[in-house]
């Protein structure tokens, strides 16, 4: 059914129909066009276009065809409807004869789909944040068990200084609080209601806008109709907000999958989020965590997609927006997934503290600790680096860690250092001297879970 025509004299070109045709995507609308046919009824009844009784068997129709759709895991999509808007007019004039024609008086599928799509990406992003705390109470649960295990942390991808494997699970989940904020935020501006700006000059019937805004669970009408029909920034913020998230997710998933290799083997996937190889039976390989970090660039392309398809439209609707769906929905769907499939991996995650422990001893990441100690004797810090920078190369020559290294060769070196520096090259006393809030000490670490499910909580 297509909502216009009169002014046409022949039938679309078959081909064109299937290219102008939206159903297939904005039928994921359907739910959110009912709702809000059902307050644009709600509205011209107050204005006067429609009768109580009128009123009254609209929004029973809507809502029994509400009722229908919420039961059925898919539409009953015919060729002849051309997008959502015209389907669910179709069904509405079935089930309430030509009074269903009477609904779209005053109203225009631009400030219509406007609607429907703020209405979608509302409640969409309302999922996400869900998601989004189940993720980072999954990483706040990490924390929370591995709070003793020391590992290495690593700048340039290589061995830098001694962390605390809680203090890694914690910065993720500071990123994914900053994607939830990000997203909240968002939502502000997802939440402001177009309808009854018409086609794009607003509409002729004096419609209680403030109160459609309240209907729909709005904060707000928009200021001007012009914007209202064409803008499409919620969607691209809310993009935005999605990719960056994404982002996220696979330098988390990168990790995963070098501590997981047997070169790192510091953790374990379980076998419920992992696979095998067809020819070589030893393998397990990261799948969930490889898709994590391949679906962010699907992710990412959705913003850019739109980014490129808004960047030079004239005010105010083009027929371009209607390519505003399929990337928002698709990228709603993997950031889903994502988010879901990694709480899985972390939950069931197993951390070896033995191999955590060599990875930091290992690759001398107590150096810094040294020079720390050789500092506190009264040498500056750039000459105390020099020395430090001598004894591990030493001990890479002696094929030996610092702390292995006789007193007598690390004399040898600089006559200044003392028996009490093994005490400064235990892993424990590095981290127990950064007991500063965003710290790796213990107790640092262990406030900091704290704070962290506090706010989660919130």
């Amino acid at each position: 059914m297509a909502l216009w025509g009169g002014r046409f004299e022949s039938r679309p070109d078959e081909l064109f129909k299937e290219f102008n045709d939206s159903l297939p995507v904005d039928a994921a609308l359907a739910a959110h066009d009912i709702e809000g046919s059902i307050a644009w009824a709600r509205a011209i009844h107050r204005a006067g276009v429609l009768t109580a009784d009128e009123l009254g068997r609209l929004t029973s129709a809507l809502s029994a065809l509400l009722t229908e759709i919420s039961k059925s895991p898919s539409l009953p999509l015919a060729d002849n409807d051309e997008d959502i808007h015209s389907w669910v007019e179709r069904r509405l004039i079935e089930a309430a004869g030509d009074l269903g024609k009477k609904l779209h008086t005053g109203r225009s599928r631009n400030d219509q789909v406007a609607t429907d799509f703020r209405l979608y990406v509302r409640a969409q992003i309302d999922a996400r944040l869900a998601e989004l705390t189940n993720a980072r109470r999954a990483l706040i649960d990490l924390a929370d068990r591995t709070s003793t295990v020391i590992t290495s942390g690593y700048t340039h991808l290589q061995r830098a200084q001694p962390i605390l494997f809680a203090h890694w699970a914690l910065a993720y989940q500071e990123m994914l609080e900053r994607d939830a904020a990000r997203l909240q935020d968002a939502r502000k501006r997802v939440n402001i209601s177009p309808l009854g700006s018409g086609a794009l000059a607003g509409t002729t019937y004096q419609v209680d806008r403030e109160q459609i805004a309240r209907d729909l669970g709005f904060d707000t009408p928009t200021r001007n109709s012009l914007d209202a029909t064409s803008d499409r920034d919620f969607v691209l913020e809310t993009l935005s907000a999605n990719a960056i998230a994404a982002i996220h997710l696979s330098r988390l998933a990168e990790d995963l999958i070098l501590f997981a290799s047997q070169e790192f083997a510091v953790v374990e996937m379980h076998d419920s989020v992992s696979s095998g190889s067809s020819l070589m039976p030893q393998k397990k390989n990261p799948d969930a965590c490889e898709l994590i970090r391949g679906k962010s660039g699907r992710i990412f392309g959705a913003f850019a997609s739109l980014a490129m398809t808004v960047k030079g439209l004239p005010l105010a609707y083009n027929k371009d927006l209607q390519e505003d769906k399929e990337p928002l929905i698709d990228s709603m769907r993997q950031l889903s997934m994502c988010l879901r499939v990694l709480v899985r991996v972390l939950d069931t995650l197993k951390v070896r503290p033995d191999r955590a422990r060599d990875s930091a001893l290992d690759g001398y990441a107590n150096a810094t600790e040294l020079a720390d100690y050789l500092v506190a004797r009264g040498i500056p810090f750039r000459d105390a680096h020099d020395i430090v920078g001598r004894l591990v190369r030493l001990a890479i020559e002696k094929r030996q860690r610092l702390e292995d290294l006789s007193l007598g060769q690390m004399q040898a070196v600089d006559g200044r250092i003392e028996q009490g520096v093994y005490e400064s090259l235990k892993l424990e006393t590095g981290l127990a001297r950064r007991e500063i809030p965003g710290g790796t000490g213990p107790q640092a670490v262990e406030s900091a879970v704290r704070a962290a499910r506090r706010r989660l909580n919130e």
